[in-house]
């Protein structure tokens, strides 16, 4: 589920369209009416979708999307005028007077991009620094050394003892280490 936070200056907006998501399915996490509100419950957050108007009291939204965590995408509710050409990434723009699916729609195409977006981070493989390495190499050497294993077959003992355990290739490594050192 995406973390949605609604925020307009009009407390009665703020308001009306959590109503509109919440009675959709949606779970709204945060309703706020300045842009140092939105930016303190982003902190607190993962990441997801912001809603809001052009204009706060502290900000404009411009400064608002400038700040915000990049794992946050903005859904602005803006004025023809104030929606014009905006070529800024993790932004969508929808013209006042808002209608009811078009912001439902927008909401749900920008969850999914936000979960595709997750699932592709999640795909890349994590970068080991070179102490990481190095004990993974260590722990296979002494697998290797006292199990007459080949550096193949320790490396597989390691990542099949990590997977049964549910902890990372490097903590596995130092498990090892700590038991047969």
């Amino acid at each position: 589920m995406t973390n949605i936070i609604v925020a307009f200056p009009k407390q009665d907006n703020a308001r009306n369209i959590k109503k509109i998501l919440m009675q959709n399915g949606h779970h709204v996490d945060a309703v706020c009416s300045t842009g140092a509100q939105v930016l303190q419950s982003a902190g607190e957050l993962g990441g997801g979708i912001v809603v809001c108007g052009y204009r706060f009291v502290d900000m404009m939204y411009t400064e608002l999307h400038e700040y915000l965590p990049v794992q946050f995408e903005m859904l602005l509710v803006a004025s023809p005028a104030n929606c014009g050409n905006r070529d800024v990434e993790n932004l969508v723009c929808l013209a006042t007077p808002l209608k009811v699916n078009e912001l439902l729609d927008t909401v749900e195409m920008m969850e999914y991009t936000i979960t595709r977006r997750r699932k592709k981070l999640k795909q890349i493989p994590k970068e080991r620094t070179k102490e990481e390495q190095e004990m993974i190499n260590e722990a296979k050497a002494l697998l290797m050394e006292r199990n007459n294993l080949s550096e193949e077959e320790a490396h597989r003992y390691i990542q099949k003892r990590s997977m049964d355990n549910g902890t990372g290739l490097t903590e596995t490594a130092q498990m090892i280490l700590s038991l047969l050192v």
